[in-house]
């Protein structure tokens, strides 16, 4: 994949990495080990293969930027969710640690948390509006996929270029992660 994408549009220097794994949900006693696996290589492996693949280019330019999508509910820790928070949790430990061995080379490594969206598929369901989530989130709506591509767009940009380590909520506030003191 980086050497079709660096033939035709050379070294990449943003990358935004969102994989999933789906698999039903039920609780810790009764999840299957395979499903966090499945859940480990979905996010920590993937992001793993990635970093390697793309970013020693830019360690090279000394510019670009890693940007990965995490969920709401990673911070949540709802039953029944616990191979995927596992995996997504796992994934926030991973690019902490990248951030900051990337960023002596000025590259940086930042996630978006969104919370549940209204994609273009969700409309073509007819299920945008969902009383019972729009109701707890203090923006009293869900978010529309273009609030992630700005956020993403943001983090790519001059703009966020001092920003890196950092887990971005965008739930409309349903979930307002803390920072970590180093």
């Amino acid at each position: 994949m980086r050497a079709q994408i660096s033939d035709a549009l050379g070294a990449s220097e943003i990358v935004v990495t969102n994989a999933v794994i789906q698999y039903a949900w039920t609780t810790v006693l009764e999840q299957a080990l395979h499903d966090y696996e499945s859940q480990f290589r979905s996010y920590v492996l993937q992001n793993v293969i990635i970093a390697k693949a793309f970013a020693r280019p830019m360690i090279e330019k000394r510019w670009g930027c890693i940007v990965a999508l995490n969920m709401e509910c990673a911070m949540q820790n709802h039953p029944l969710q616990s191979a995927y928070v596992s995996g997504k949790r796992g994934m926030n430990g991973l690019l902490w640690v990248l951030a900051r061995e990337l960023g002596e080379h000025q590259v940086t490594v930042n996630q978006i948390a969104p919370g549940w969206m209204i994609s273009e598929a969700v409309q073509n369901a007819g299920t945008e509006h969902q009383e019972a989530y729009e109701k707890q989130v203090p923006l009293r709506r869900r978010g529309e996929d273009k609030d992630v591509a700005n956020l993403v767009a943001f983090l790519a940009s001059d703009l966020a270029s001092f920003i890196t380590g950092a887990y971005i909520s965008g739930s409309g506030g349903n979930v307002v992660p803390t920072s970590c003191a180093f």
